[in-house]
């Protein structure tokens, strides 16, 4: 498949993938919303005249969004990908509560695509320039946390007794903050923006490798944290089909 070439494609091709998702009942579903919501919400940032360069954020957001959709294609035709999607891929047989599904996404999403497509955004220019507007980008990415966690309390009532993730607790269900995901990945952007060519792979498998091992705390918590959720998802929604559709509205 040709990769996207604008954002409006990206929102096609996530639409796609959606429908697919909602029809076969697969898992993969949820994080294709979560990421629909924030290409969107990307897109209105630019519409609206919010970043300092909008065509250098476009660019940025084809080539992000472009590394997530070749790497779900990939994984349909079983072909290989990073170690930190395919640990998201695996995880979708198995009934992890949604917000494990969504933060393992995340995970392989953020902490490793969005730095390397800062970095390939910035080819050519001082990667400092690019700061705030890649700062505006994970302020979109944030707030749209919240939001997600808020349709969740309203198809699981235990999470509204909980506290999930970027809260600065110690009593965080599970240990993944977005905070540090959205510094993590402009700390690999400017490092992968100053190796050498010939490094440039090797520098991303290295990081993989470590983002990969994130994925296993998200899927392995603690026992006390584990108990909690496998309360949650005794009471979440069994039809994965719905989940995913409520949580495209």
């Amino acid at each position: 498949m040709q990769p996207a070439k604008t954002i409006t494609e990206v929102i096609s091709r996530l639409d796609e993938i959606i429908n697919f998702c909602i029809a076969k009942k697969s898992r993969l579903g949820y994080f294709a919303c979560l990421y629909r919501k924030m290409t969107v919400a990307v897109q209105k940032g630019i519409n609206d005249g919010l970043f300092a360069d909008g065509a250098r954020m476009e660019k940025l957001d084809v080539i992000f969004a472009n590394r997530y959709i070749d790497a779900y294609y990939c994984q349909s035709q079983r072909t290989p990908t990073t170690s930190s999607w395919k640990a998201a891929f695996d995880a979708v047989a198995i009934p992890y509560t949604v917000i494990q599904h969504l933060l393992l996404g995340m995970n392989a999403h953020i902490n490793l695509d969005l730095g390397v497509a800062a970095a390939e955004t910035s080819r050519g220019i001082d990667i400092q320039l690019m700061k705030k507007d890649f700062d505006l980008i994970n302020d979109i990415i944030g707030s749209l946390i919240n939001i997600v966690q808020k349709d969740l309390e309203e198809i699981c009532f235990p999470m509204k007794m909980l506290q999930y993730v970027d809260n600065k607790s110690k009593e965080s269900v599970i240990n993944f903050s977005i905070t540090a995901a959205r510094n993590t990945a402009w700390v690999n952007a400017v490092g992968l923006s100053t190796v050498l060519p010939n490094m440039y792979n090797p520098y991303i498998k290295t990081l993989d490798a470590k983002i990969a091992v994130v994925a296993r705390n998200i899927i392995n918590p603690n026992f006390s944290q584990g108990l909690i959720l496998r309360t949650v998802r005794t009471f979440e929604p069994k039809d994965v089909g719905q989940v995913i559709k409520f949580l495209k509205d």
